[in-house]
């Protein structure tokens, strides 16, 4: 054989691995358990780091405000340093719309050392703290909840023995690059981070997702979150390992009841999203970043090229790599499949997957390239210096 058919023969290796042997992470059915309602409701307060977040936040604070719990709630809104009116905004609309208690606070300068939103959440998590709540409810400024999303949230915890619960918000797919780049977004974390491995009690992987964690208190508190994931710009995984460190346990899920309300209208803002932290899941490790180009290469890019070679008419084709990487293709596609199915997107997308590894690909290196410039990560506006040992690696 030739060694593009020897290519193509290992991707279609690759994916019948990843089809049966990585915790089946195509599949969408990690969804949280029929409520079960507790013998009481506990009490919680939902934090909500926010900067600049006036355009996003008449979608989704009134959704927290109108929650229906028949515990005790209230909502703690930081204002993380915003020139956009972001707490005035949030006062006038807990006027308007009458229902959990609000409070809006804001934390001063970061020291040094923090990054993202982590010294907002420290500063709302310590307000918290004083209500003595038995949850939190870390939630980002543009998600939105249905009405029961907290009690179902909170009898998951209570009923399953969770230590942290969290849901991978159903982000928003309006333009034709957010179909495109979210869904394979989230079909990649998965892949990445298999939800089955993740909520066996002892899992073999560990990870949430930082727009809707319902947390523990004295887990938290046992964990040192946040000040324990200080430095990690991928703080909800560093915070669901710091839980699990703890002794937690860790559930994740795809959502049913919150969506992200933030928009991605130029496919630069998706290429934003995505190489903000890229190198950053990688270890900031040139041999890593070598490894996954290579076998994003090999595994994505190969069969449809394979394909190429074989049908094009200017030359010879090599008919055996030609019908492996085919196949290889077409298992490709099915695993997207369901991702598409719960994003409510047209199947016709599931063949341009390798189109889209390879958009991915590119962001990947250009987040090490703005890594090596000095430039750091940045968040909502603020940069922050290359970290060297994040407490979660």
């Amino acid at each position: 054989m030739s060694t593009l058919a020897w290519i193509a023969l290992g991707s279609l290796a690759a994916w019948l691995w990843l089809l049966l042997g990585q915790g089946f992470f195509w599949r969408t059915d990690q969804r949280l358990p029929r409520r079960t309602a507790p013998d009481s409701w506990p009490s919680v307060v939902i934090v909500v780091p926010a900067r600049d977040e006036a355009a996003v936040l008449p979608e989704s604070l009134p959704s927290l405000l109108r929650q229906s719990y028949p515990g005790e709630a209230e909502v703690v809104l930081v204002d993380d340093g915003s020139k956009d009116g972001t707490g005035d905004l949030a006062r006038k609309l807990a006027e308007q719309y009458a229902g959990l208690p609000l409070t809006v606070t804001s934390p001063g300068e970061p020291e040094p050392g923090w990054t993202g939103k982590l010294w907002a959440l420290r500063h709302g998590i310590e307000l918290a703290r004083t209500r003595r709540p038995e949850y939190l409810l870390l939630t980002d400024a543009d998600i939105a909840h249905e009405p029961d999303s907290l009690c179902e949230l909170v009898a998951a915890a209570k009923t399953q023995g969770l230590d942290l619960v969290s849901q991978m918000a159903r982000l928003r797919v309006a333009t034709g690059w957010e179909r495109l780049v979210v869904p394979a977004f989230v079909y990649f974390f998965a892949q990445l981070y298999p939800f089955r491995w993740i909520n066996k009690e002892r899992a073999w992987a560990t990870a949430a997702a930082g727009g809707c964690v319902l947390l523990r208190t004295d887990t938290a508190q046992r964990a040192s979150i946040p000040d324990s994931v200080r430095q990690s710009v991928i703080d909800d995984v560093a915070v669901a390992r710091a839980v699990r460190r703890a002794g937690g346990r860790v559930w994740l899920g795809l959502a049913e009841r919150v969506d992200s309300v933030r928009p991605y209208p130029r496919f630069a803002d998706l290429w934003r999203m995505v190489s903000r932290c890229a190198y950053a899941q990688l270890r900031h490790s040139p041999l890593l970043l070598a490894g996954t180009v290579a076998g994003l290469a090999v595994v994505y890019l190969a069969p449809p090229f394979a394909v190429y070679v074989a049908v094009r008419a200017d030359a010879p084709g090599d008919a055996v790599a030609g019908w492996v990487g085919l196949l290889a293709w077409a298992v490709m596609a099915g695993t997207y499949i369901p991702m598409l199915r719960y994003y409510r997107q047209t199947l016709w997308l599931a063949p341009l997957l390798p189109f889209t590894a390879l958009l991915y690909l590119l962001m990947t290196v250009d987040s090490a390239v703005q890594h090596y410039r000095g430039r750091g990560a940045a968040w909502k506006g603020r940069t922050y210096a290359r970290p060297e040992a994040a407490p979660d690696r």
